[in-house]
């Protein structure tokens, strides 16, 4: 028999069909996966910390040891009172 006009598909036919089917499905199974861990990851946020106010650096450096009590105390009331107005 002919098979119409001797078209049929060879042993390499067969194979390179094959390879291309499980390629196909791994392509769609690789999308799929890759959609949902992007749908359900959380969104991370981009803001950049904050500036330490004055307060928290004048606290750091006495933590720290670079002023005394005494001058800690002195720098957060002048903080507190508001700024300076020369005259």
């Amino acid at each position: 028999m002919m098979f119409w006009y001797d078209h049929d598909v060879s042993g390499w036919g067969w194979f390179g069909m094959s390879v291309g089917m499980v390629l196909f499905w791994a392509l769609i199974i690789t999308a799929l996966v890759l959609v949902f861990r992007a749908a359900n990851q959380p969104h991370e946020h981009t803001h950049t910390p904050a500036a330490p106010t004055p307060q928290q650096i004048l606290a750091e450096r006495f933590a720290r040891g670079e002023i005394d009590e005494e001058e800690y105390q002195r720098r957060l009331n002048a903080l507190h009172s508001g700024p300076l107005t020369k005259s």
